[in-house]
């Protein structure tokens, strides 16, 4: 069981953080001040230690350097406000391993612990001979080195929680399964994790855009063909089903393909055989189909552009991705991610963002959702100059952006019993989360679903 000293003078935060990682099963011991935690770390060896930027007898970073003289390897989380960012910038620079800003979910810290421990300490502890380096290789230059990234990022959001909880549940099995959401909300990334948690982890993952293919080509890159089968076939290849063969093949955009291609491909999934272009052979596959859309199938099924039976075929288990304005306690999470994505590419030591910018990006509307994302903060990584990201490196767009036009917030709008019915929908008639939704208490809530005469 992995320790952990957590150093915070609020008493109540610090017993309920403390709470909360000991039923996550590590060992916390709690210090209100610099001197206890001096005390306890003479006392005994930790894994991790967590400590507030201020306290009352001194500051964390000193803590910090005492931790990092007795022992290099050990890593340090800084906890701090916004208003003490550029404190937690010279803590990073003196070997923390990362910083949180409060407020912030129990959730989000445990996903930081878990990768602090996660740390190779024979990267960061000298060996014979060898100078001490106080600062824990970073997660961009461990990716640098081979160390493999995941591409799908867990976020903390209730919507983000039922997306991994479906993940896990549809994985293990060899069900088809429908991926819908909007452009740019990560729908291949969720398909890649339900691949890399199922049976077939170790075997090919196929993504074919199906979109992205001529119509004259199409029957070729799903299947295959022989030389010389066409004009321009002059060699043997190797359709996506056959490539997929043993693992999963991912068809991403169903929906853009033509009505002639959908009736081979529900062939193909009904008899899990195919036949190259050109070739009297069929070739057993063993495959499981995921495919994504952003398009409403349904709709394309009633309008008769999109074949029924290959619909229900492709849609034994679907998974809704949410768009990334309805998961914006996942916000920080994923724009820290893309920093270090960005800093492993660019070669920059970019640390955080400031305060206006994560106000920028929270009332930002994201219409290509983490795409949009990942790509202005990777510009701004790029156009940088400091150590933390200002407003003045975000596109002209973002910074003059009206506020989100769904908010709901105190009741200003002659439309409020809609909104009502709009957050009961969102939470599933949960009425407590309705009222967190709309930023009023649930007393307030049921004084206007009495108003409005709503019933559950």
């Amino acid at each position: 069981m992995a320790t952990i000293l957590l150093v915070e003078d609020d008493v109540s935060f610090c017993t309920m953080l403390q709470t909360f990682l000991e039923k996550k099963q590590y060992g916390v011991k709690t210090a209100f001040s610099a001197g206890e935690a001096y005390a306890l770390l003479e006392k005994q060896d930790f894994d991790l230690v967590i400590s507030d930027v201020r306290l009352p007898d001194g500051e964390g970073l000193d803590i910090l350097q005492e931790v990092k003289k007795k022992d290099p390897a050990r890593q340090v989380i800084m906890m701090t406000g916004y208003a003490e960012i550029k404190m937690a910038v010279k803590a990073m620079k003196a070997g923390a391993f990362d910083y949180i800003e409060k407020p912030f979910r129990p959730e989000v810290i445990l996903q930081t612990v878990e990768k602090a421990l996660e740390v190779d300490v024979s990267e960061v502890r000298p060996g014979p001979g060898q100078e001490k380096d106080t600062k824990p290789a970073s997660k961009a230059k461990q990716a640098a080195e081979g160390e493999p990234r995941a591409s799908y990022v867990k976020g903390v959001s209730d919507t983000s929680k039922k997306l991994n909880d479906y993940i896990q549940l549809v994985a293990p099995t060899s069900m088809s399964v429908l991926i819908m959401g909007e452009s740019g909300t990560g729908k291949e990334q969720v398909a890649k994790s339900i691949h890399d948690k199922s049976k077939r982890k170790d075997a090919p993952f196929i993504a074919v855009d199906c979109g992205a293919i001529p119509k004259e080509l199409a029957s070729s890159e799903f299947f295959g063909h022989l030389k010389g089968s066409f004009t321009g076939a002059v060699s043997n290849k190797t359709g996506a089903f056959e490539a997929a063969n043993g693992g999963t093949i991912f068809l991403d955009e169903i929906g853009n393909l033509s009505y002639e291609l959908q009736v081979q491909l529900l062939r193909a999934l009904q008899e899990r055989r195919v036949k190259p272009v050109g070739s009297n052979e069929e070739i057993v596959v063993d495959i499981r189909v995921i495919a994504a859309t952003n398009e409403d199938l349904n709709e394309l099924v009633q309008e008769g552009e999109f074949r029924e039976d290959l619909f229900h075929r492709l849609n034994e288990f679907s998974i809704q991705v949410p768009a990334l304005r309805d998961r914006e306690e996942d916000l920080v999470i994923f724009s820290n991610y893309f920093l270090d994505l960005a800093n492993q590419e660019l070669d920059k030591q970019v640390r955080g963002f400031s305060e206006e910018v994560i106000k920028v990006f929270k009332r930002y509307e994201w219409p290509g959702n983490l795409r949009e994302l990942k790509n202005t903060v990777k510009r701004a990584v790029l156009l940088s100059q400091g150590e933390v990201l200002q407003v003045d490196v975000l596109p002209h767009e973002m910074i003059v952006a009206k506020p989100k036009e769904e908010s709901y917030g105190l009741f200003k709008n002659r439309n409020e019993q809609q909104m009502i019915l709009d957050a009961l929908e969102k939470t599933q008639g949960n009425k407590s989360k309705a009222a967190k939704l709309l930023s009023i208490d649930r007393k307030t809530l049921y004084n206007k679903l009495k108003q409005y005469d709503i019933r559950l």
